[in-house]
């Protein structure tokens, strides 16, 4: 579906994953003919990929961390601006089942979509193991973008 939308609407997409580690490429690109839109997925795993590829600042890492509203924004707009697609999609969260804290538990997400220069962002804390919550945030980015795209 997002597939028939971004390739009706005559977009191009480019990814930027963190905590899914590419699962949505590869959920993208099992459809064919997927290349008529899809550009890229840059897997920025670490800090310095996220600010040296997508071009995501020092400061917002610093004050407000890799997974936050604002890092999944940057990420967003860096992969749409950095690769030149009309759309970008990001995800970055916690996988677990280490790295959680009180505050920002295992399963934590956060997704964004950059259309155009315009981005929503979305917070969830998915359930499961890591598999799971890797799973549900690759759905959801796509469900995410399906909806965007149904908007517009």
């Amino acid at each position: 579906m997002a597939g028939k939308l971004l390739r009706e609407r005559g977009l191009t997409l480019a990814l930027a994953e963190s905590c899914t580690g590419g699962l949505i490429a590869s959920l993208i690109t099992d459809v064919p003919g997927s290349s008529d839109y899809f550009l890229t997925s840059l897997v920025t795993y670490s800090n310095e990929s996220k600010v040296s590829l997508l071009g995501v600042n020092d400061v917002t890492l610093k004050e407000h961390g890799a997974v936050s509203d604002m890092t999944a924004r940057e990420m967003a707009a860096g992969a749409r601006r950095v690769i030149g697609a009309d759309v970008g999609v990001a995800v970055t969260g916690i996988a677990g089942p280490g790295g959680g804290t009180p505050t920002k538990p295992v399963g934590l997400v956060y997704f964004a979509v950059d259309l155009r220069g315009d981005v929503t962002v979305e917070r969830r804390v998915l359930p499961g193991d890591r598999a799971e919550i890797k799973r549900g945030a690759a759905d959801h980015a796509l469900r995410m973008l399906i909806d965007r795209l149904s908007k517009d």
